[in-house]
């Protein structure tokens, strides 16, 4: 399975794509972070955003989209931002007929860690085990989004919906991928 991990952000937002199933070895695709300058109007900088978000869709055809939930805190701009990120993001996977997942941070801390209180060295140390990385993810976005993709590989809950792919739509190898999944359960 293929997840893409966001870790919506204005300013930054955090993109990893990892191939896994549970129980294996993850495999990093790419990591990155789509930006927008603080200074362009917020039309534009989430047009930019939106943009770079549907341009890893593309190219890495992810199988779902997990998505950090936001969640309100005392700066209220900075909800929103992320928030209307989350959306974009939500929208653009809903376009090409993708599952979408939210996870809280606490619950990604917690599936990577061990500690829903871990704090972000700890998330990129873990996120830097588990892929066997050479070197801490940077920015932290970037870590998260990867984050973001390990918990739902481990912790599938959080679904937005049942799974939005019809079979027919899925490619031959898309097919004999899940029947090999399918029959792997069934022997467990």
């Amino acid at each position: 399975m293929r997840v893409l991990g966001v870790d919506p952000g204005l300013t930054r937002c955090g993109l990893g794509v990892v191939d896994g199933l549970p129980g294996r070895r993850l495999a990093v695709v790419a990591v990155g972070v789509a930006t927008s300058p603080p200074d362009a109007d917020i039309d534009q900088r989430l047009l930019r955003i939106e943009r770079s978000v549907e341009e890893w869709l593309e190219e890495h055809a992810p199988d779902t989209v997990a998505i950090e939930r936001v969640f309100a805190n005392h700066q209220v701009s900075t909800v929103m931002g992320t928030a209307q990120v989350a959306g974009l993001a939500m929208v653009a996977a809903a376009r090409r007929r993708i599952p979408v997942a939210l996870h809280t941070p606490s619950e990604v801390k917690a599936a990577v860690t061990g500690n829903g209180r871990a704090d972000k060295a700890q998330v990129q140390t873990m996120v830097t085990r588990l892929l066997r990385l050479d070197e801490r993810p940077r920015p932290a976005d970037a870590a998260d989004a990867l984050a973001l993709a390990i918990c739902h590989l481990w912790r599938p809950a959080g679904a937005v919906g049942a799974p939005q792919r019809p079979p027919s739509s899925l490619t031959a190898a898309q097919r004999a991928w899940a029947a090999a999944e399918q029959a792997a359960r069934r022997r467990a």
